[in-house]
């Protein structure tokens, strides 16, 4: 597959087990610097949706965004490469250091995100095929009905079955009240824009307090910016690691608020999207766990039901507190 690529003579190939399984990545060292060589997984390696990505991020280059490059084959100069019912990507490999959860770091990523739907505001396209978002999906509510009926059985319910019901009945609520109050707040008057639909500290590199690059743009769409804004400040607030049992109920107000504050600081945001902010966090991290354990019973190595316990105390804390400090932050920003 490397032979489609001028690279010279390769030095090492070195597993890159960052980021989703389904899509294995491998570090390169060759004669023309150092490069990342990934496989698209899934409904994400279409052709057509992979040319719009890359459209998208040659945009963001122009703009002096920063965006490792994407490098072409031999002969043909494609961005991506279709062999043996795979499709991969060349990047240059962006070198930094990962989030260490500081407030700089997190403001500096909410004012890059604004940079980001700043430099692609005024690109037209049609996406029809890859719009929406995780506000008022289908799709979640699905899920949870399906760990509800169908996983009751999962290893990682067995003996939970009394508290699973009500566990989901909390999930279905409050993503139900989150949706209603998103739409009542107005966010079906929001113009659609180009999001990022990924935006978290495991696809951005660091330096200094900055962030230097931005990965992976597997998961681009036209939705709303608000979308990329909520779960954002969600990201970039997150506390606790290791097993789901032992995370806070909290997430982190000063991170939380200097990722509101980054992005403010490049572009302001509507009455009607930060009345969105509180309910679509809470819609996405409720939707970011549902797909896996709807699947397979676990989010990454932990089982489902600690995964799911912890984020119920957690949305109880956004529904709360966390509501009541970005309150206080929009009337003393304004």
């Amino acid at each position: 597959m490397l032979s489609h690529f001028d690279l010279g003579i390769i030095e090492s190939i070195t597993e890159f087990a960052k980021g989703s399984r389904k899509s294995p990545k491998v570090g390169i060292v060759c004669a023309k610097g150092k490069f990342l060589f990934k496989r698209r997984a899934g409904r994400r390696a279409d052709p057509e949706r992979v040319r719009d990505a890359h459209l998208v991020q040659r945009r963001l280059i122009d703009a002096g965004f920063p965006v490792p490059r994407l490098i072409p084959t031999r002969g043909d100069g494609r961005t991506f490469l279709q062999l043996r019912d795979g499709l991969y990507e060349l990047f240059e490999f962006a070198a930094g250091q990962p989030y260490h959860r500081t407030p700089d770091e997190a403001r500096d990523a909410g004012a890059t995100l604004a940079l980001f739907h700043r430099a692609l505001g005024e690109m037209a396209v049609d996406w029809r095929s890859m719009s929406g978002d995780y506000h008022d999906a289908s799709g979640v509510r699905t899920g949870l009905c399906q760990i509800g009926s169908t996983l009751s059985a999962h290893d990682s319910f067995t003996g939970k079955d009394a508290e699973l019901a009500p566990l989901v009945q909390v999930f279905l609520e409050r993503y139900d009240a989150a949706a209603k109050e998103a739409d009542t707040a107005g966010i079906d008057q929001l113009e659609p824009a180009i999001v990022h639909a990924d935006w978290h500290p495991g696809n951005m590199m660091f330096r200094d307090g900055r962030v230097i690059a931005v990965i992976d743009y597997d998961s681009v769409r036209q939705s709303r910016r608000v979308a990329d804004v909520a779960n954002g400040a969600l990201q970039f607030s997150m506390t606790g690691s290791g097993d789901p049992s032992d995370w806070p109920d909290h997430l982190d107000e000063a991170r939380l608020i200097e990722f509101l504050i980054g992005y403010e600081s490049v572009d302001s945001l509507t009455e009607i999207e930060r009345r969105c902010v509180t309910p679509l966090m809470a819609e996405s991290l409720i939707a970011e766990c549902v797909p896996s354990i709807a699947e397979s019973g676990i989010m990454g190595k932990w089982c489902g039901f600690r995964v799911m316990t912890a984020v119920r105390r957690r949305l109880h804390w956004l529904h709360t507190e966390g509501r009541k400090c970005i309150a206080i932050h929009w009337a003393l920003g304004s």
